[in-house]
């Protein structure tokens, strides 16, 4: 039986994991932390998204839109909380409407179900909302993807693989013998036929320690949330987005009402000055000498210098942040919002400062490294799989 190991156990290299092992793979999962899911998985806003603003025929559009049905079948089969709410795209202004048009004919191109609607429409759905016209989404829903994560590690220890946790990869070097791969662990050398890489905020290093050049380095972004005051949650029904300025890397602030029945509001987008850097306490020189010698970061800086500006303000100001909110619901005010846990943001940029806006899968002999998975990949996660299984498949011939 073929051996692989796979590095990473947040939700893709558990889905990937789980996938091999459906092919009849033997498989060992090495995550660094001492818990599943502790990273993006883990601090995101669990929202399962429908394919609606990705550019057609990309990875992210057509793994987008089919694991946003994957996931909630997945969920559905193995007790999951989740629920296919739907969401509202609204356009405050009347100079947002061509965008929104845009938006639409997009999702038409994607295959996603979504229509237009008159205000009015809109504040059936969202009494409170500030609108001019909306997009309404029908398959957007929310979820619990943690718990897609202890349901996939249920299934992997049925198939019998090695999960190890508290088990960071040390060093990796092609098997002496054999063709195969050697991951060295606080724990001993793992001997495998072959990698998958899916280490998320530190992918792009553990490609370099496997002897890959990848085409892209990691920087990540802290985003921010808030949360609404329970007496406060019944502005907010369901989600309510902004319509994005496609000029702009990060879609802007949001309100997203939970399973729990709480209201999330955000996220900004602010360098993260770490890896892991949740907090603007959580700082690692390294990483940070890391970012500042990367070329890209500075031509990011210069052309989004306002945009980056005006996100380290709203970090630092709950005004701002609640004024940010109060364009899609003018009735949060500032007082309505409690920190939240924030989630940081593996997002792959190349040398010329351009975000890399696909996912990346990059390939060398007996290895597969998932370089660039962020949103819409738990979305996407069950198909990512497929996709990186049969990448795996044709390295070992």
């Amino acid at each position: 039986m073929q051996h692989i190991v796979v590095i990473g156990g947040g939700i893709v290299g558990l889905a990937t994991a789980n996938e091999l092992a459906n092919r009849g793979k033997q498989v060992t999962v090495l995550e660094k932390e001492p818990h599943w899911a502790a990273h993006q998985t883990g601090h995101n806003s669990n929202v399962v998204h429908a394919g609606l603003y990705y550019k057609p025929g990309s990875l992210k559009a057509r793994m987008s839109v089919a694991g946003n049905a994957s996931i909630i079948e997945f969920a559905r089969d193995n007790g999951v909380p989740y629920e296919v709410c739907g969401k509202l795209v609204v356009a405050t202004s009347e100079d947002e409407l061509p965008r929104l048009a845009a938006l639409a004919e997009r999702a038409e191109a994607n295959g996603v179900p979504a229509k237009m609607i008159s205000a009015e429409e809109a504040r059936e759905h969202e009494p409170e909302v500030a609108t001019v016209a909306a997009l309404r989404v029908e398959s957007t829903g929310i979820i619990d993807f943690p718990a897609i994560c202890a349901a996939l590690v249920r299934r992997l220890t049925e198939h019998g693989a090695d999960l190890r946790l508290d088990s960071p990869a040390l060093a990796i070097r092609r098997a002496s013998t054999g063709g195969g791969v050697e991951v060295a662990t606080p724990r001993g050398v793992v001997r495998a036929d072959a990698l998958v890489n899916c280490a998320g905020l530190h992918s792009d290093r553990v490609a370099k320690l496997a002897g890959l050049s990848p085409s892209a380095t990691i920087v990540p972004f802290r985003g921010e949330y808030f949360e609404l005051r329970p007496e406060r949650r019944h502005l907010v029904r369901g989600l309510i987005y902004p319509v994005p300025d496609p000029a702009l890397p990060f879609l802007g602030v949001h309100l997203t009402r939970m399973l729990d029945g709480s209201v999330h509001a955000g996220p900004n987008a602010v360098l993260a000055l770490r890896r892991e850097g949740y907090r603007w306490r959580d700082v690692s020189p390294s990483d940070l000498l890391d970012v500042a010698r990367f070329p890209g970061t500075w031509k990011l800086a210069r052309k989004f210098a306002k945009t980056g500006l005006e996100e380290v303000l709203r970090s630092f100001s709950r005004k701002r942040f609640a004024a940010s909110l109060a364009r899609l619901v003018p009735a949060v005010g500032e007082d309505d919002l409690v920190k939240a846990e924030a989630g940081v943001r593996a997002q792959a940029m190349l040398r010329d400062g351009s975000l890399v806006d696909d996912f990346l899968v990059e390939t060398s002999p007996r290895q597969v490294h998932v370089l660039n998975a962020p949103s819409p990949a738990a979305t996407g996660s069950l198909e990512i799989a497929k996709h990186v299984s049969g990448l795996v498949v044709e390295q070992l011939g």
